[in-house]
């Protein structure tokens, strides 16, 4: 699991998954990789979560979220596993994006967490 390690809120995150959780998995702050030779992007990898797995493959957000989950005892392992069926996985990727949008504001959270604003260029047109 490759996340924001920048960001305080996805690191206490990552620190509260790893002591009450206990997912299967190893996690990665995206800062101490090297994001091309994993096929990822900058943008990619501030923007959401990323899973990357030699059995589920990729899959980043509520997806990547869900298949951590996955990997964890019960009763994580069957809320991953419904986390991956429709409508369930609807709301799911809409929580996530709300949390993932607004992380800089909730509890553990920076100024620093904010995810990046696109920047302006001029000489494009919307």
């Amino acid at each position: 699991m490759i996340f924001d390690g920048d960001c305080a809120f996805c690191t206490s995150s990552v620190d509260f998954i790893r002591a009450r959780i206990r997912p299967d998995i190893d996690f990665s702050p995206w800062q101490r990789l090297d994001l091309a030779a994993l096929g990822l992007t900058e943008q990619q990898a501030q923007t959401a979560v990323q899973w990357i797995d030699g059995t589920d493959g990729r899959a980043s957000g509520a997806r990547a979220f869900a298949l951590l989950l996955r990997r964890a005892s019960l009763p994580w392992r069957a809320v991953g596993t419904i986390m991956l069926v429709p409508p369930i996985n609807w709301l799911a990727a809409a929580l996530y994006r709300l949390v993932a949008d607004h992380r800089h504001r909730l509890p553990g959270g920076t100024p620093a967490c904010a995810l990046p604003t696109p920047k302006h260029d001029p000489g494009r047109t919307a």
